[in-house]
């Protein structure tokens, strides 16, 4: 019987081969086997050198070991079926079809597949669907598929179909049922940020009277904006994704509002809104986010809920959990502190702020009210800063313990 551990890759977008270099850092799976669906330069070694090296994250080599002068040894093993080794681990090139029905994972002993390419997205879409479908992967033998961006379904993501789940590591994994799903979405970066935002305040009674809730991502540069202003595409509604990324601050849309309500079931009862502003940076970036809550208050007339309890908030989430998923900070930090930092989120408890004022209801509002006066609710506000390398280190991470949690399940 053959134990090993092989994992499969399609599309090497910039997930897509971040993920390849966590793997070969934690070293759980033994071989991978990466679907680039097309041909690379004119020579196998335009792909490695593609992967040996990268401009926000510098070489591989020191990403692997550092500033140790240690280099990772590249071998061609077959170069007609695409095999090299990088540092000793086997990988094979797969060049020939896009398709994922037609690519032969079964054939190669893959049964996880994690698909980067941003494409397929709507699990509803049957395997045949000659525009390629995710289901396509499972077709093809392998036995779970596990997407690096949030579902995208027609009528919305309550019309998922019961073998799909929307999973975010250290929020939900314990949701996800292995004799059931079988094509898993990793969500988003920002989604993953900010479900660890929210989790520690709905699971605290003094903040899960949660009244009003909106976030802001300012947010790093990605490759589906443009380089240099172009002319939008047909059907295109948001045209300053159109605009230069490398001269602009974007204004445009993030379905991490609606994407969190699927993790945190919690969130459907409030109106939360989402937003996110494009700036240009390579990676890393941040959540600002706005709450009101029903606040009660002490007998001394002060507020129970201000700055300091919302840290030690995070402050014991941050202690709780294993992983080093959420990080509490209480220095000053800016945006490069974080490139390649693993956590979901950094709270940035040094711009930690909460103001409480009382807000009237008229007592006519109020059934069989003898009050001789309007009732004063006590509301407080608040806003919290959470930090994220949208890249490797919140999304690439935490999709990696997701990865390794549905294979461990097989």
């Amino acid at each position: 019987m053959n134990n090993t551990k092989k994992l499969g890759l399609n599309g090497l977008g910039r997930i897509g081969k971040l993920t390849l270099w966590n793997q070969f850092s934690v070293g759980y799976f033994d071989e991978y086997v990466i679907n680039v669906g097309r041909e690379t330069g004119t020579r196998l070694e335009d792909l490695i050198d593609f992967l040996l090296t990268d401009s926000t994250y510098g070489s591989l080599d020191r990403f692997l070991f550092g500033y140790t002068g240690k280099s990772c040894p590249v071998e061609i093993v077959d170069r007609e079926a695409g095999i090299f080794t990088i540092a000793g681990i086997p990988v094979r090139a797969l060049m020939a079809d896009r398709n994922p029905k037609d690519i032969q994972w079964a054939q190669h002993g893959v049964e996880v597949v994690v698909d980067c390419t941003g494409v397929f997205l709507d699990p509803t879409k049957d395997a045949a669907d000659a525009k390629g479908s995710v289901r396509g992967h499972i077709a093809a033998g392998a036995k779970k598929v596990v997407v690096s961006a949030p579902f995208k379904i027609g009528g919305g993501l309550s019309n998922m179909p019961d073998d799909s789940a929307m999973i975010v590591y250290g929020i939900n994994e314990d949701t996800y049922d292995p004799a059931k799903h079988e094509v898993i979405s990793a969500a988003s970066c920002t989604t993953t940020a900010l479900s660890h935002m929210m989790k520690p305040l709905l699971d605290c009674k003094e903040t899960a009277n949660i009244l009003t809730a909106s976030m802001s991502t300012i947010h790093a540069a990605t490759n589906n904006q443009s380089i240099l202003d172009k002319t939008p595409g047909k059907g295109a509604s948001d045209l300053r994704r159109n605009r230069s990324a490398l001269n602009n601050i974007i204004v445009t849309s993030t379905g991490a509002a609606k994407a969190l309500e699927v993790v945190l079931p919690q969130m459907k009862g409030i109106g939360f809104m989402a937003d996110s502003v494009r700036i240009p940076t390579n990676t890393v970036s941040l959540v600002t986010l706005n709450l009101t809550f029903r606040s009660g208050m002490t007998e001394e007339g002060q507020p129970n809920i201000d700055a300091d309890f919302i840290n030690n908030l995070y402050k014991e989430a941050a202690d709780k959990q294993k992983n080093n998923l959420i990080i509490f900070s209480d220095k000053q930090n800016v945006s490069s502190d974080f490139r390649g930092f693993k956590a979901s989120v950094v709270i940035e408890g040094f711009e930690t702020s909460t103001k409480t004022e009382f807000m009237p209801l008229p007592k006519q509002l109020l059934f069989e009210c003898d009050m001789a006066g309007d009732l004063n609710l006590p509301v407080t506000h608040a806003k919290i800063f959470g930090w994220y390398d949208n890249e490797f280190g919140n999304y690439v991470n935490s999709l990696a313990h997701l990865i390794q949690h549905v294979h461990e399940t097989l």
